[in-house]
């Protein structure tokens, strides 16, 4: 069996395990048995459990049609304000369905900064190689255009400082009873994305053209799968 055959052997057998069993539930000696390998192999491919799992994640998030169509647009600055909106919107969706697998994934993402940051490392590094060339090159072209300004030399600074408001906002919302009351529905997921947009560069008119239009392409479901 060739490698890339048995790394998804291995990845096929881990789906349903975590499936299963969830994160905490799931070991790689569980795994290795479920693939009908050693314990030994399973490391050779996934040197740990946090890695495995990212694997999958990026793995769910590539396969992603509304991923793939946003992929798929020319980088611009309505492509921008598509990529931003369907951030929020996935946020949001953690928010609204606290007991799926979304929050659980988001747990374990918060868990990881307070333990040993290796499963949020592998996070970033898969949601920053799949979103951060749109985002770099759609921002640009919205500078170009004249629809935003340059805020400083690294701009996928810009796209993790947004992440990471949301992941905020996200956190705050999690609880039964939320730790703040930013209220809900269109006005607040506007609110988010106007605040977003603005630190990102784009200017007034910009925002007002893009925010509301009616973009065929958009179906309303989140274009970020994962919550990180």
């Amino acid at each position: 069996m060739t490698s890339d055959l048995r790394r998804q052997l291995i990845l096929g057998a881990a789906k349903r395990c975590f499936a299963r069993h969830g994160f905490a539930g799931t070991t790689t000696k569980s795994v290795a048995a479920a693939a009908s390998i050693s314990e030994a192999l399973l490391f050779k491919h996934f040197p740990t459990k946090s890695a495995l799992y990212a694997e999958i994640l990026a793995e769910e998030c590539a396969a992603d049609p509304a991923l793939h169509r946003l992929l798929e647009l020319e980088p611009s600055t309505g492509t921008l304000v598509i990529l931003i909106r369907g951030m929020v919107r996935h946020f949001d969706e953690v928010h609204a369905l606290p007991d799926q697998q979304e929050a659980q994934r988001f747990r374990l993402m918060m868990a990881s900064h307070l333990d040993d940051g290796e499963f949020a490392r592998l996070i970033y590094e898969k949601v920053g190689g799949l979103i951060g060339p749109i985002f770099d090159v759609s921002l640009s072209r919205a500078i170009e255009a004249g629809d935003a300004r340059r805020i400083g030399r690294e701009p996928m600074n810009l796209f993790w400082f947004a992440h990471h408001t949301l992941l905020m906002v996200t956190l705050t919302r999690l609880p039964v009873v939320p730790c703040l009351a930013f209220g809900d529905g269109t006005d607040f997921e506007r609110q988010l994305c106007e605040f977003i947009l603005r630190g990102i560069g784009l200017n007034e008119a910009a925002i007002a053209n893009y925010l509301d239009r009616d973009l065929a392409w958009d179906s309303g479901q989140p274009v970020i799968a994962e919550s990180a």
